[in-house]
């Protein structure tokens, strides 16, 4: 009888201890875990999916690089409460988990639960002070006014631009000529010693009327090959063999100039579009993944349009709503969001090219050809990544808009208020004239940017390399 029993106990454990790896996952159940923030289990299961599923190598890329973005979001999402809040202690010595709590609620403090832990996105703290209106009076109060080189420069800039083009004809002024050195480092022993590492570096493009005298003056090693115009987002190609415990340094020098740009468009002046060109039908289509007219982007146009019907008047309105309701805020990587216009509307902030892409959407939703541009802001002092788009109306071409620069209120005239809705600054690196676009030669791995190019990509055959494991770095010298 004891036997009997000491059976049946058996049989029920091994019954119902059947192995995981025996069970049929299905992706909604993936999807269902990834909502709930449990990332672990999530690529356990992606990758008895995979095993258990005769796939084809795109949708085995597909998931592996949905496994890479939750490692992504992990490494964006790494402070923990004690770390916001010694931030945040400077302004509110008295913060405690009620505030938190509206101010992730209002989307001020970006949070995301985590394998069961609640993780603030590592830019959460300071973007708190950019977006939340009483905190940013808080931190006026605190700081005081902060020394801003960029206003200094546009102040003195914009005024010259709009005084040198205006009444003249001419939309381009004389470029700024620069030097430029940018460098991609590798950290020691990220890959094993003797392994070949491949690079491909951001390249100025020369098919741009606002870029020209493209010169390559050196190069860090004798093999490289340069993508052509063709390439919406344009290369500098290497590769390198890794050693032991040293950096891996990819880099290059090139001077070329760049031309301010205004319009000075007067609404009366713009022409009906032909919507049976190809231009026209291009780039006012839906695009995923993120251009894509949702009900929520029909709502929010409907709002800020109403009854225009002037082409560059429905510029204008779009710009002033993204201006006055979505600031700039540091962002999280653009591969871990699957939507970026409807994540901007919905966390109320965005960076530069995050409300470049709501600006683009809404702009051909309406029926304004739209596209995407970016590379290097170029500064004096103020050396970044920057994003911006272009519209085109017909009998004009394509014209610059810079959304993320915005509405310039510096009490100065109108033609300087609405500079970036039909014109830009000399101090820009073209890189790319569209999204999410080929690079060349193709890579192999899962770009660690799948919508932008400017700091550059690595991998070697092992994988991709992520930002986490690299530095980028820029030079400039100011030749005129």
């Amino acid at each position: 009888m004891k036997a009997n029993i000491l059976s049946i106990i058996i049989l029920y454990f091994c019954v119902s201890t059947v192995s995981y790896a025996q069970q049929q996952v299905t992706i909604n159940q993936i999807n269902a875990e990834i909502s709930k923030g449990n990332f672990d289990k999530s690529k356990k299961m992606i990758d008895l999916y995979i095993a258990q599923n005769s796939l084809s190598s795109e949708e085995i890329y597909n998931l592996n690089l949905k496994k890479d973005v939750l490692d992504r979001i992990a490494i964006d999402f790494s402070k923990n409460r004690s770390d916001v809040v010694e931030f945040i202690k400077k302004y509110y010595p008295d913060v405690n988990d009620k505030m938190l709590s509206e101010w992730e609620n209002e989307k001020s403090l970006e949070s995301m639960i985590i394998n069961g832990e609640k993780k603030y996105m590592s830019r959460a703290a300071p973007n708190l002070f950019r977006i939340n209106k009483q905190a940013i009076k808080r931190k006026l109060e605190v700081d005081g006014n902060q020394k801003d080189e960029l206003q200094n420069v546009l102040k003195t800039h914009l005024p010259s631009v709009v005084d040198g083009l205006k009444n003249t004809g001419n939309t381009q002024m004389p470029p700024v000529k620069m030097k430029v050195k940018y460098t991609v480092t590798l950290k020691p022993n990220v890959v094993p010693v003797g392994e070949m590492v491949r690079c491909w570096l951001p390249y100025p493009r020369e098919d741009n009327r606002r870029q020209t005298d493209v010169k390559l003056l050196s190069v860090n090693d004798n093999n490289y090959v340069i993508s052509s115009s063709d390439y919406a987002q344009r290369t500098l190609y290497m590769q390198k063999v890794a050693e032991k415990d040293k950096p891996l340094t990819f880099s290059f020098e090139f001077s070329y100039a760049s031309a301010a740009e205004w319009f000075n468009i007067k609404p009366e002046s713009i022409k009906d579009y032909d919507t049976y060109s190809d231009l026209y039908k291009e780039y006012t289509a839906e695009r995923e993944a993120h251009i894509i007219f949702t009900d929520q982007i029909k709502r929010l146009s409907d709002r800020i349009i109403g009854n225009e019907k002037n082409p560059y008047l429905k510029v204008k309105k779009i710009f002033n709503f993204i201006s006055d309701n979505y600031p700039w805020a540091g962002a999280r990587e653009y591969s871990t969001i699957s939507n970026i216009p409807e994540y901007v509307i919905e966390n109320h902030h965005g960076d530069c090219g995050q409300v470049s892409l709501l600006f683009i959407t809404l702009a051909r939703y309406n029926g304004i050809p739209a596209k995407w541009q970016s590379g290097f802001m170029m500064h004096p002092n103020e050396l970044n990544l920057h994003d911006w788009a272009e519209v085109y109306f017909e009998g004009i071409g394509w014209v610059p808009v810079d959304q993320s620069f915005g509405r310039r209120d510096l009490e100065m005239s109108d033609d300087i208020k609405y500079f970036y809705a039909n014109g830009i600054d000399a101090y820009r690196w073209i890189v790319n004239d569209d999204y999410s676009q080929p690079l060349f030669p193709e890579k192999i791995y899962p770009r660690s940017e799948t919508v932008d190019f400017q700091r550059g990509e690595l991998e070697w055959r092992g994988g991709n390399i992520y930002f986490n494991q690299w530095s980028w770095d820029i030079d400039v010298e100011y030749l005129n």
